[in-house]
C-alpha cells in the first residue's frame, strides 16, 4: 500500500514543494469544507451512546488466547467508563454459527439507527498473500474487501482499529471520509505477531496518554502513545521492529506514522502534497472529560467543525496568498469567538481543544 512519503522524498515543515495556484487551493479547500460539513451534519442529532465493537480472532497458539482476552477486557472496561455499548464477536465457545457470519450480521445491524461513533477493534492475527489481506477468525476468515462491502452503506462515524499482523493493506481498502482507520503494520509483509493491540487497549483509557493535557485522551493520542510504547519495546529488547502502525483519517487511502507528529500535530508532509492525517482522530474521544460531558452537544459539534476548518486551513497556508490565508483565518476565528459567546463559554487555557 502507499504510505505518505513511502518511496517519495519527504519534506519537513510547511515549506518546499510545488505550490498550487490560489484558485486550485481555494477549490480544494471548498471541497474539504463540504466533506467536513457533511461529516458533522451526520452528528448533529441528539447525542447517543457510542459502541465499542471488539472482534477477537482465532488465537492460533494457545499462548495468545489469554493475551487477546486481556486486551478485550481492557476495551470492555473503557466502554463501561465511557457509558458506551459493548459488543464482542469471537468469545462464545458454544455458538455453532461461524464468527464471520455473526460479524456481518452485527455490522449490518449497526449501520442505521444511531449517529454515535462505533469503535471497531480487531484483536488477533492477520495474513497477506500479496493480493488479499485477511483477518483470521475461527472458521472462514474475513478480508478487507468483505469489511469494505459491509461498511459501504454506513454514514455514521467509525474508528477502525486493526491490531493484527499484516494489517497494513486494510487501510487503503477501508479509508473513507467518515472514518479513522488505524493499522498495526505499514504493510502486509510485516507478518510477525503485533504487540500494538496491547498498547492501544491500554492507552485509549490512560490519562497519561493525554498528550495535549486537555483532560481526555483522543484516538490520535492513544495511537501516538501506543506507537511509542511499541517502539520502546523493540528498542529495550534490542530487536528489529517488525511492526509500524499507521493512521488515516482524511480518506486519502494513505497512512501517516506516529513519528511524523510533534505533539498532536503532523509536522511532516509528503513531497506529493498529500494532506496530513490526525485532525479527525483528535476529535474522537471514547472517554470524554467531565467538562466535555457538561457541554451542550450542539456547542461541542459546532466547535469541532470550526477547529477542523482552522486546522485544514493551516495545512494549506503555502497554497494561498497571504491575503487570502489571513482573510479566511480571521473569518474562522471570528466565528469561533461568536460561538463561545453565544453559549456563554470561555476557551480553555493553552493545550485545550480550542487551541489545538
Amino acid at each position: 500500500m502507499r504510505v505518505k512519503g513511502g518511496r517519495c522524498k519527504v519534506e519537513c515543515g510547511a515549506g518546499g514543494g510545488r505550490l498550487r495556484p490560489v484558485w486550485g487551493g481555494l477549490r480544494a479547500g471548498l471541497a474539504a469544507a463540504v466533506m467536513g460539513l457533511a461529516f458533522f451534519a451526520i452528528l448533529l442529532a441528539a447525542e447517543e451512546r457510542q459502541t465499542v465493537f471488539v472482534v477477537v480472532g482465532a488465537p492460533g497458539e494457545a499462548a495468545y488466547r489469554p493475551q487477546f482476552g486481556e486486551w478485550t477486557e481492557r476495551w470492555r472496561e473503557a466502554a463501561s467508563a465511557a457509558e458506551a455499548d459493548f459488543v464482542a464477536v469471537g468469545l462464545d465457545e458454544t455458538n455453532a454459527v461461524p464468527d464471520r457470519q455473526i460479524l456481518e450480521t452485527k455490522l449490518v445491524g449497526l449501520a442505521e439507527g444511531s449517529n454515535a461513533v462505533v469503535w471497531l477493534v480487531f484483536i488477533g492475527h492477520g495474513t497477506f498473500d500479496g493480493e488479499t489481506p485477511k483477518f483470521n477468525l475461527r472458521g472462514p476468515d474475513v478480508s478487507a474487501m468483505d469489511l469494505a462491502t459491509w461498511l459501504q452503506a454506513w454514514r455514521r462515524p467509525v474508528a477502525i482499529i486493526q491490531c493484527a499482523s499484516a494489517s497494513g493493506p486494510f487501510l487503503a481498502q477501508l479509508s473513507h471520509t467518515n472514518r479513522v482507520v488505524i493499522t498495526a503494520t505499514q504493510s502486509g509483509e510485516e507478518q510477525n505477531f503485533a504487540r500494538f493491540g496491547a498498547h492501544m487497549a491500554e492507552s485509549i483509557a490512560d490519562p497519561t496518554a493525554d498528550v495535549d493535557k486537555d483532560g481526555q485522551t483522543s484516538l490520535l493520542e492513544a495511537f501516538l502513545v501506543a506507537s511509542q510504547r511499541v517502539a520502546e519495546f523493540y528498542e529495550s529488547e534490542g530487536r528489529l521492529a517488525t511492526e509500524h502502525a499507521l493512521l488515516d483519517d482524511n480518506g486519502d487511502r494513505l497512512g501517516t506514522p506516529a513519528d511524523w507528529f510533534e505533539g498532536v500535530r503532523a509536522v511532516r508532509r509528503a513531497a506529493d502534497g498529500a494532506r496530513p492525517d490526525g485532525l479527525r482522530a483528535h476529535q474522537f474521544h471514547l472517554i470524554r472529560s467531565e467538562r466535555e460531558r457538561r457541554l451542550p452537544e450542539e456547542f461541542r459539534l459546532s466547535r469541532d467543525q470550526l477547529e477542523w476548518e482552522l486546522e485544514t486551513l493551516r495545512t494549506r497556508k503555502n497554497e494561498l496568498s497571504l491575503e487570502v490565508y489571513f482573510d479566511q483565518l480571521e473569518r474562522l476565528l471570528v466565528r469561533l469567538a461568536r460561538l463561545y459567546e453565544s453559549f456563554g463559554q470561555l476557551p480553555d487555557s493553552p493545550g485545550s481543544n480550542e487551541s489545538r
